[in-house]
């Protein structure tokens, strides 16, 4: 995508730059982190995702002759600050936990070190990308867990708007889901793209017998067909008639799945279709993925829940300014202290602890000279570093960008999730699976 992302934030980001260029504070060295306070309700972990997004909007953050009118027409700034902000190009640093990495309470996720001005512009879009990316990312992490292996098809393009579709596509596909109906995601972000007719497709023909003719004249028997626009029995004995015993797939929308996926397989295989797979998309999420784990099912589709976060949009992560220089260069940290809103202030670091068999039993966060200070713990085979380097003075890493960093992330995530203790994977409500602490 092209374009600038400068108007993708908030107003008062701006105006806060307005005032601190006016009292001299704007261009004091500041550092920033992005965690969440808490797990959305009964999650034991989250994913990390929109990281590879984000760096490419920060790429395009800057105003070009439009936006500027624009803010220039609604007063909304000095004429000296819209002079400032025909100019701004992100030039500091940026640290994080990689793409796929798991999370907890008080993980610091991102740190952006710049001026006040320059770091403070960038909250609203550091936000809406992780919040929505790592809530995707986090709930599809559960589905995968819980689909033990069987492949996961993302397909809620039409449950959600068009551009956050396409983050969702990805952050799912991060998460371990094997493929997307939306094809934007699948250009952009490299992510196998699947799917081959609804309902309609069916009820355009004047048979369904006619319908499945048509589509396996179009792409042979090793479709999918589906099967319950009319009566699901019926449907599966049209369905091998059709194609013959080679058929790949049914695929069923609707009915009580353990009951309906067991009478199926039962049915394909009486017909001689035994190496015909079974798929189901009926409003899925990571709780009826469990349901059928003892179903003959082979493969999944999940639409709403899955671009939706399972029932949490947003993972409620925050962007506070936790230290800034002062005069004499020297770094003071600085933190809220609000009621049930208080943040740590201070530059950090973080490790994850492992015992004996890799299993993840403490999140470490140490504060201090910050991921660009002089090494503050010992990294070893019972301490995994946790912070990389995404941006240096202004220019991203490549390889967190692109196809091919979707796809390292995706890599990533399947190795963060051996370590987890494997209370993390129960469905059921529980506090984070390992603590946070502070050194």
């Amino acid at each position: 995508m092209t374009g600038s992302a400068a108007l993708f934030t908030d107003r008062y980001e701006l105006t806060m730059v307005d005032a601190a260029l006016l009292d001299g504070t704007a261009h004091r060295e500041s550092l920033f982190e992005a965690f969440a306070r808490r797990l959305p309700d009964g999650r034991r972990y989250g994913v990390v995702a929109g990281t590879g997004r984000l760096l490419e909007l920060v790429q395009r953050f800057h105003f070009e002759d439009a936006e500027l009118e624009w803010l220039r027409e609604q007063e909304i700034v000095r004429p000296a600050t819209l002079d400032w902000l025909a100019d701004y190009r992100f030039t500091g640093d940026i640290w994080g936990y990689r793409e796929g990495e798991a999370y907890f309470p008080g993980s610091p996720l991102l740190t952006i070190q710049a001026s006040f001005a320059e770091a403070v512009m960038l909250e609203t879009v550091v936000l809406s990308t992780l919040n929505y990316d790592s809530s995707i990312a986090s709930a599809a992490a559960r589905m995968v867990s819980v689909a033990l292996g069987r492949p996961i098809a993302e397909m809620g393009s039409r449950r959600t708007s068009e551009r956050s579709a396409i983050a969702a596509a990805r952050a799912a596909y991060i998460a371990g889901f094997d493929a997307t109906s939306n094809l934007e995601a699948g250009r952009t972000w490299g992510i196998p793209t699947m799917g081959t007719a609804a309902h309609a497709f069916t009820l355009l023909h004047d048979s369904e017998e006619d319908a499945f003719r048509a589509q396996v004249a179009a792409f042979g028997p090793k479709t999918t067909l589906l099967v319950d626009t009319y009566d699901i029995t019926r449907g599966v004995e049209l369905a091998v008639q059709v194609a013959g015993p080679e058929l790949g797939a049914v695929r069923i929308d609707s009915g009580d799945l353990p009951t309906v996926v067991a009478a199926v397989r039962e049915q394909l295989d009486a017909l001689g279709a035994v190496d015909t797979k079974i798929t189901v998309t009926s409003d899925l999420d990571e709780f009826t993925i469990a349901g059928l784990s003892g179903a003959p099912v082979d493969s999944y589709g999940v639409g709403t829940a899955v671009v939706t976060g399972s029932g949490f949009p947003a993972a409620g992560m925050v962007y506070k300014l936790v230290a800034r220089k002062d005069d004499a260069g020297g770094w003071v940290p600085v933190a809220k202290a609000s009621t049930q809103k208080a943040s740590v202030g201070g530059r950090k670091n973080a490790a994850r602890r492992l015992d004996s068999t890799r299993t993840a039993r403490e999140e470490l966060v140490f504060v201090g000279d910050g991921p660009d200070g002089e090494a503050e713990f010992e990294a070893g085979d019972r301490l995994r570093p946790l912070m990389v380097q995404l941006v240096a003075k202004g220019e991203p890493d490549p390889a967190h960008l692109g196809p091919a960093g979707t796809a390292a992330a995706r890599a990533h995530r399947a190795e963060v999730m051996q370590e987890l203790p494997i209370e993390a994977f129960r469905l059921g409500r529980g506090e984070p699976v390992i603590p946070t602490s502070y050194r």
